[in-house]
């Protein structure tokens, strides 16, 4: 395996921001960690932020599974995606220059699955927490849910989301989605304000399919041609949207794990 040295920091580009990646350069240099200005030339890419950064970092540099990703928070608590703090940060740079060497139980590489979604054709589009699809008017997005090529159910209502195991903690959460382990390959599809009367059905609660099954979504459009399809905390700017088609992707993006955080250890410290 070859030596992990080249090092970029994704960050915003106000002045306060600056200042504080200036120390954690210097902290870098003096662990032999060479500093690049192109994500192309690192083997660890590192976001200075928050969770929403990371995701940043991630779909920005194009959710690389070759280099090792790091979260690094400027703010007091750590959190899901953020293992770091912006004033503690020895603690990352040495972890960093240790992790081709991990001979202690200190430092392990923590694997997170993430989805492709295909969007009538055009590219597929990765995502680390979750797609949603909603409707841009005040009326009900109508879309028929296909589990492989079987048509499950006809959903009515808000929208729908599609989220990772990681994602789960997420907007999912948000809606009473259940919080799954990273360890189980898996997608989540819960709904958001549907509607279950006499006249419409759906199955009107989350539901986990297997990482090798695929999901697709027909937009049914009556007067919503144009849903609101999000991927993590950005929006694809797609207009008219008819077939949608989700898959576990065989990639998953790799980030380094601290001794006693483990993915149920976060959830702990975020929620209880």
């Amino acid at each position: 395996m070859r030596q992990r040295r080249n090092i970029y920091f994704y960050h915003h580009l106000d002045k306060e921001m600056l200042d504080k990646v200036g120390n954690l350069d210097q902290s870098a240099k003096q662990y032999g960690l060479t500093i690049v200005d192109d994500h192309r030339n690192a083997n660890i890419i590192a976001s200075i932020g928050d969770d929403g950064t990371f995701l940043q970092a991630v779909r920005k540099t194009g959710f690389r599974d070759d280099v090792l990703y790091c979260g690094i928070t400027t703010k007091d608590s750590l959190s899901m995606y953020c293992d770091f703090k912006i004033n503690d940060s020895s603690k990352l740079v040495e972890a960093v220059s240790k992790v081709e060497t991990v001979t202690n139980d200190d430092l392990k590489v923590r694997r997170y699955p993430i989805i492709e979604v295909m969007v009538d054709g055009q590219g597929i589009f990765p995502c680390l927490n979750e797609f949603s699809i909603r409707s841009s008017i005040i009326k009900t997005l109508e879309v028929d849910v296909f589990i492989d090529e079987l048509h499950f159910e006809t959903f009515r209502g808000d929208g729908l989301i599609v989220a990772t195991p990681t994602g789960s903690t997420a907007y999912n959460k948000s809606v009473n989605g259940a919080i799954v382990d990273p360890l189980i390959p898996c997608m989540q599809v819960s709904e958001v304000a549907s509607i279950n009367n006499n006249k419409y059905r759906t199955l009107g609660a989350p539901f986990v399919i297997g990482g090798k099954r695929s999901l697709s979504l027909e937009v049914i459009s009556e007067g919503n041609e144009h849903p609101v399809i999000g991927l993590d905390n950005e929006a694809l700017s797609i207009r008219i949207v008819d077939r949608i088609k989700i898959r576990l992707s065989d990639k998953k993006i790799k980030t380094l794990k601290l001794k006693d955080n483990s993915f149920w250890e976060k959830v702990k410290r975020t929620f209880l």
